[in-house]
């Protein structure tokens, strides 16, 4: 009994000392607009010790220490640190700040191939925008404008029509930034450019936007060298659910969209289905256009060891084209002229007009091993068919400029039908561009310790592309010839020549072309097509601790390029040999977080980059240009982070070296067609800036934004340079060109923005954003002396609210309106030109009217209503 009663006694002793020794910490865990945020994460630190806030942000924990740390996060915010001790137990209402650039709450497939900022912990320069920015502001513009708000991004080509405009990073065009869709490349294989309106259902599908300036996160082996752009697609959303979307704009704009979620079923199964349509006749006069997107996907889940991911998705579109033109034609015939139309016995008919169906299916797999080991892997495919409108023969245009179609007809006529390239006659031709496109994207990620993370992985792809001329429209003719003139095996005019006759057309319909193509004997004025083959390998090794984040990355990669002619050289010389290019990417960096709020990290990386297909086949033949070569690039960046409760800001510096570049500008002559091809070799550019931007959150209800970024690009050294007509054939002989110290056009070198974010009441809310341009000059090739454009400042707002239609605001209504160029200035966009006034020369704003280009839109606005259930 008294054994009993000592056995007793020390148990309570040890009971009571363990209950002595705990202490429960509690607090409630909130937003920027203090609502309570469920299921936020609290971990003491250092341990397996955690819990969960619930539904009203409450939480409490028990510890065993006196005091310590706390580790709060919750998807989509900021993680932060809280310390306590015996004599604060009660933290209290914690705030959590949204991180801006994070995407781990909309990435919930493909983790390990979409390469984002936030796949490693060592910082790069970015900027986000996610689903919610990217469907309130974009309206009817394309993708690239949800961009413009950021440093160092320069957005022209929209006066060219929908679909058209063009993305600048860091002064450096689209063929040198690199675009991601999940994880899938999608810049062209053959030389590298973006389509724009072949990815108009971008704006209905986008999870999130990511742009990565400079060296980036990727891990492909891909040319990033102005930078990344992911785009991050909805997946299968995990709770039923959808929204119905009506827009109207501007000259006639309608879009309506339906998307419905099942939700995932007890089984892992669910499915996502989005529809949408929009039509409009463009802000210039003959830029109509319309389209639709579609997008499936299916998700199934079967356990928390694997996660699949299919989805097929395509946006096919038409729409009209307007292309640069004097500064003096604008003057005389208005700033909205296009001189691409014209009317046939008073109908509408266009000579430019872009058509292209391009559908997209990629299968997702997310494969957790273990704790500690995942597998990512996307398969893909693409299947583009379509093409773009042109003139073929004697063009006759009206008084104000414009086609003129009755009299191209009347003397289609008087050829009795059968036109030739060598008459009177004319007819529409459409360039074909078609095109299969295969590959795979495979990552492997293993925590080989506590600190230390490493990445393996595969990027194969493998494209065929066919090119080739078809008559769109006879106007009247029964028949067109042309003479097929033959090449002999050392890629010489050998004079000999077939004649070829085409009977049939192909409309310009982007639904037509995916499922029809013209037969080989139909196609004039040429037929060719290249196969380019791409394996690549890379590897990540990251250590990271509280203090200390530093990583080393490299890949390598092959391409093989063949080209076949069927229509220039006997059938026994169609095959051009086979090229094989190796390259090569470094990337290394580090970052410190020298207090709670701040960190600096500095990024440097050296590309050895193979030269597209079109700059090793650029004679329109199958001979091999010998000056191509790989490029290189190397790139130094530094930068400072910073982040508090209220403000948070970002300062980017960085330099950029490009030798060994070959170049080529194509120009066409508004009022004769002609097509002229200026090539460049051994071209060098250097590209320095400074890049800042801040978030301030001045109150709950006010945010205050902006940003602005100074660049310094020029061009250094000499080239080689020579000019060939629209045949390739030379018209000016290569000839050395001093070109140091030019000017790098195409993006403007100095902007800055500013912009605010008002909740006026619940549910309304008004945003404005002002933007200034400045030291922009003419998008021409390499020269010594460029031309500036005047500077410009554009400012946009809109004004949102929501309307809850349930207490539990399951179901609701957002209402939209956006006024773009609110103060409907009028500013030169761009110029493909640059011709210097002299005394005596008509001038506009100090231009000389002899330049070609684009004014930038005017005023333009739209409004929408979504329902959400």
């Amino acid at each position: 009994m008294k054994n009993f009663k000592n056995f007793l006694f020390v148990a309570l002793f040890f009971v009571a000392a363990t209950v002595l020794g705990q202490t429960k910490i509690t607090g409630i865990i909130v937003d920027n607009a203090n609502q309570p945020l469920p299921g936020a994460s609290i971990l003491e630190k250092g341990t397996k010790n955690g819990t969960e806030t619930d539904f009203d942000g409450n939480f409490s924990i028990t510890t065993s220490k006196n005091s310590g740390v706390l580790v709060i996060s919750y998807l989509g915010f900021r993680t932060k640190e809280i310390s306590y001790n015996s004599s604060k137990t009660n933290l209290g209402t914690i705030k959590l700040l949204e991180d801006e650039n994070s995407l781990e709450e909309v990435v919930i497939i493909g983790k390990g191939v979409i390469d984002l900022s936030g796949g490693r912990k060592t910082p790069v320069a970015v900027s986000t925008i996610k689903a919610a920015e990217i469907q309130k502001k974009v309206g009817t513009q394309d993708v690239t404008m949800t961009l413009v708000n950021t440093p160092s991004i320069y957005v022209a080509g929209q006066a060219g029509g929908f679909g058209d405009s063009r993305i600048s990073v860091r002064g450096f065009d689209q063929t040198n930034t690199a675009f991601l869709l999940n994880g899938q490349p999608i810049n062209g294989m053959e030389d590298g450019k973006m389509y724009w309106s072949n990815w108009s259902g971008v704006n209905d599908i986008a999870s999130a936007v990511q742009i990565q300036r400079g060296l980036g996160a990727s891990k492909l082996a891909i040319s990033s060298v102005g930078g990344t752009m992911n785009f991050v697609t909805k997946t299968t959303d995990k709770t039923e659910g959808g929204y119905f979307y009506a827009g109207t704009a501007n000259d006639s704009y309608l879009k309506t969209t339906l998307s419905y979620n099942t939700g995932v079923n007890e089984n892992g199964w669910g499915t996502s289905v989005m529809l949408s349509h929009w039509q409009g006749n463009g802000y210039n006069n003959g830029t109509r256009g319309q389209g639709q997107t579609y997008f499936v996907s299916f998700g199934y889940k079967p356990n928390e060891t694997h996660n699949f991911n299919f989805l097929i998705t395509g946006a096919p579109q038409w729409h009209d084209q307007n292309f640069t033109k004097s500064i003096s034609d604008y003057l005389q015939y208005g700033y909205k002229y296009n001189n691409n139309f014209g009317f046939y016995q008073g109908e509408y008919l266009t000579e430019r007009r872009n058509f292209y169906h391009k559908p997209v299916i990629n299968l997702n797999w997310d494969y957790t091993i273990s704790d500690d080991t995942s597998l990512s892997t996307v398969l893909y495919a693409s299947f583009g068919r379509g093409g773009g409108t042109g003139n073929r023969g004697r063009r006759v245009r009206t008084a104000e400029g414009l086609i003129d179609y009755d009299a191209i007809y009347a003397n289609n006529a008087a050829t009795g039908g059968d036109g030739n390239f060598g008459n009177s006659a004319y007819i529409t031709r459409a360039s074909m561009n078609l095109h299969s496109w295969y590959g795979a994207v495979s990552n492997l990620e293993t925590k080989l310790t506590d600190n230390i993370t490493w990445n393996i992985g595969a990027d194969l792809r493998t494209y065929y592309g066919t090119h080739f001329r078809q008559v769109e429209n006879f106007h009247g003719l029964t028949s067109w010839t042309e003479d097929r003139r033959l090449k002999d095996d050392d890629d010489n005019r050998t004079g000999a020549t077939v004649d070829v006759t085409a009977t049939q057309s192909g409309k310009a319909n982007p639904w037509a072309a995916t499922f029809n193509t013209m037969d080989e004997a139909q196609r004039i004025d040429y037929d060719n097509s290249e196969r380019i083959s791409y394996g690549g390998l890379f590897t990540q090794l990251e250590y990271s601790d509280d203090v200390v984040s530093a990583f080393f990355q490299g890949s390598v990669s092959n391409q093989w390029h063949q080209r076949f002619d069927r229509y220039d050289y006997p059938d026994t010389l169609e095959d051009s040999e086979k090229v094989s290019n190796f390259g090569y990417n470094v990337k290394a960096g580090i970052g410190l977080q020298v207090s709670e709020s701040s960190n600096v990290y500095f990024n440097t990386g050296f590309y050895s980059r193979q030269p597209y297909h079109d700059n090793i086949f650029n004679n329109y033949d199958n001979s091999i240009n010998p000056l191509s070569q790989n490029e290189k690039i190397t790139g130094i960046e530094l930068g400072y982070n910073y982040r508090s409760d209220k403000f948070s800001a970002n300062v980017n510096l960085y330099s950029t070296t490009w030798k060994d570049r070959v170049d080529g500008a194509t120009d066409v002559d508004p009022s004769t067609g002609v097509v002229t091809i200026t090539r460049t070799f051994g071209q060098a550019q250097y590209h320095m800036g400074v890049e800042f931007d801040f978030i301030y959150d001045i109150t709950n209800d006010l945010r205050l934004k902006g940003f602005t970024s100074i660049g310094d690009w020029t061009y250094a050294g000499e080239l080689t340079q020579d000019v060939l007509d629209e045949d390739r054939n030379v018209i000016q002989a290569p000839t050395v060109v001093d070109v140091d110290g030019g000017k790098v056009g195409d993006a403007a070198q100095f902007t800055a923005g500013l912009g605010v974010d008002y909740k006026i009441m619940e549910g309304l809310s008004f945003d404005a954003d002002f933007r200034f341009y400045d030291q922009l000059y003419a998008r021409v090739s390499a020269r010594k002396n460029n031309l500036q454009l005047p500077e410009y400042g554009i400012l946009d707002s809109g004004v949102s609210y929501r309307l809850n239609l349930t207490s539990d605001k399951s179901k609701s209504l957002d209402f939209r309106v956006n006024v773009n160029n609110v103060l409907d200035r009028r500013y030169i966009s761009e110029l493909s030109t640059a011709n210097f006034a002299n005394a005596g020369s008509t001038t506009y704003r100090g231009i000389d009217v002899s330049n070609r280009g684009f004014f930038g839109l005017g005023r333009t606005w739209n409004a929408s209503v979504r329902y959400n259930f």
